[in-house]
């Protein structure tokens, strides 16, 4: 063999070569972009975890918050219902100052008094006043006596004969009047039914 002959063969297998690489695949490309694609995978499932972290603190987030702002609705609702409470019995007691100023008067006039019409009177005066206050903020009374006995209303003390046949399972009177505040019962009437 010549030397061209030579550098033909080894030319021909050179370009034999390339063309067998570039006819066949290389397994260890292959093995590469298996490589890259599993990376992938696992970037893919590193991101998604990262973002379902941010989702979940995200979500927690918002529940602490919600939950603090309940706590403290929550504190000043009662502030505000303890506030009004007193207020209410503030102004309850401050319309009623008048009354007791009254009574302080008519307990003096009722120790230096000789004349035991006028003190009457006087206390009268006062006692209207007390009933007009307290009427004026809500206080009603129950009308109970001759009406039909109602466990919802009256508290039966005892029971009596009755004194004539229409009183039967009526109250016959009163120990301790009932009293509504607007609407509502606040005290329940005692009462002496008949049978």
């Amino acid at each position: 063999m010549t030397e061209n002959e030579k550098d033909m063969q080894t030319n021909g297998q050179a370009n034999t070569g390339s063309e067998n690489e570039k006819s066949m695949p290389d397994i260890n490309t292959d093995e590469n972009i298996s490589e890259k694609s599993d990376t992938n995978k696992e970037l893919d499932e590193e991101g998604e975890l990262e973002k379902k972290e941010r989702e979940v603190s995200e979500i927690r987030d918002k529940y602490l918050r919600l939950q603090a702002e309940f706590d403290n609705y929550r504190k000043r609702t009662a502030k505000e219902r303890l506030e009004l409470m007193q207020t209410a019995s503030k102004e309850v007691i401050i319309s009623l100052l008048d009354v007791l100023d009254d009574s302080d008067r008519a307990t003096k006039q009722l120790e230096n008094a000789t004349d035991f019409n006028a003190a009457k009177d006087g206390v009268m005066l006062v006692f209207n006043k007390l009933k007009s206050t307290l009427q004026a903020k809500g206080l009603k009374p129950m009308e109970s006596i001759h009406t039909s006995f109602d466990a919802d209303l009256h508290d039966a003390i005892t029971e009596i004969p009755a004194p004539t046949p229409d009183l039967e399972g009526k109250i016959v009177d009163v120990l301790q009047p009932g009293y509504y505040l607007g609407d509502k019962l606040i005290r329940h009437a005692k009462v002496i039914v008949g049978k």
